[in-house]
C-alpha cells in the first residue's frame, strides 16, 4: 500500500504542489529517498532521475516502466537503468553507447538531425520491436519537438551491438560507438528490449 501510495505521490505532485517552496522541498526528498532505495547512485545521478520522473507525469505512457540512460556519465561506467515505478524495483542497470560523433569516452554534443551521427536527448517511447541490420532491435518514437522528434526518420533505435560490451573497453578505454542509437551489450539487449517495448518511456539525459 505504501508503495503504491508513493508512486502516486511521485507522478502526480509535481503540478498540485507548483509555486509552493516547502512542497516543492517534500517533494525533492520523496523523491531523493526512492532514488536511494533503487540504489542508482552509481549508475545515473539524482539530477537524470528527477526529471526522468517528471517526464513520467507530462507525458502520457502505458506503461510503469521507466528507462533512464545518464550521458553525463562515461561509456565505461553503466550509465542505463529500467525501473519498474510500480513494484519500486530497479530491473536493469547496463552499459549503453552513445553516437560516434556525439564524443569519445563521453557524449558532449547531441544532435536531432539525419546524418549527424549523434545521440539525441530527451524523452521518447518504445515501440514495436524488427529484426534489422543489427538484430532484434527496438523502434523509439521521439517525443519533444525539435530536439529528438526526427528519431525515426534517422532510424534511431535501440539494439544490441558487440562494440557496446564491456569487454571492447579493456581494449580501447571506452565503448564503441553507435550511428547515433543507445546501443546495448548483446548479453541484455533481448532481455531489456522485451522488458521495456510497447508503450514505456525513455528518457536520455545529458548536458546540452
Amino acid at each position: 500500500m505504501y508503495k503504491a501510495w508513493c508512486l502516486f505521490f511521485l507522478v502526480c505532485c509535481y503540478h498540485v504542489t507548483k509555486g509552493n517552496p516547502d512542497s516543492a522541498v517534500k517533494i525533492s526528498t520523496d523523491s531523493r529517498r526512492l532514488y536511494h532505495e533503487l540504489n542508482l547512485k552509481d549508475v545515473v545521478g539524482f539530477p537524470a532521475f528527477e526529471e526522468a520522473l517528471k517526464g513520467f507525469r507530462q507525458f502520457e505512457q502505458e506503461r510503469a516502466i521507466l528507462t533512464l540512460i545518464d550521458f553525463t556519465k562515461p561509456s565505461t561506467e553503466q550509465r542505463l537503468c529500467v525501473i519498474d515505478l510500480q513494484e519500486q524495483q530497479t530491473l536493469f542497470k547496463s552499459h549503453v553507447s552513445h553516437g560516434r560523433n556525439s564524443g569519445g569516452n563521453y557524449a558532449v554534443s547531441f544532435s536531432n538531425q539525419p546524418q549527424s551521427f549523434k545521440s539525441s536527448l530527451g524523452f521518447f517511447r518504445t515501440g514495436d520491436t524488427y529484426y534489422g541490420k543489427n538484430g532484434y532491435s527496438l523502434i523509439l518514437e521521439g517525443l519533444e519537438k525539435g530536439k529528438n522528434d526526427k528519431a525515426k526518420e534517422r532510424a534511431i533505435v535501440m539494439h544490441g551491438a558487440k562494440y557496446a560490451d564491456p569487454a571492447v573497453i579493456k581494449k580501447q578505454g571506452r565503448l564503441g560507438r553507435s550511428l547515433g542509437c543507445p546501443a546495448l551489450p548483446p548479453a541484455v539487449s533481448r532481455e531489456i528490449i522485451n522488458t521495456i517495448k510497447d508503450g514505456a518511456l525513455l528518457y536520455i539525459h545529458g548536458n546540452p
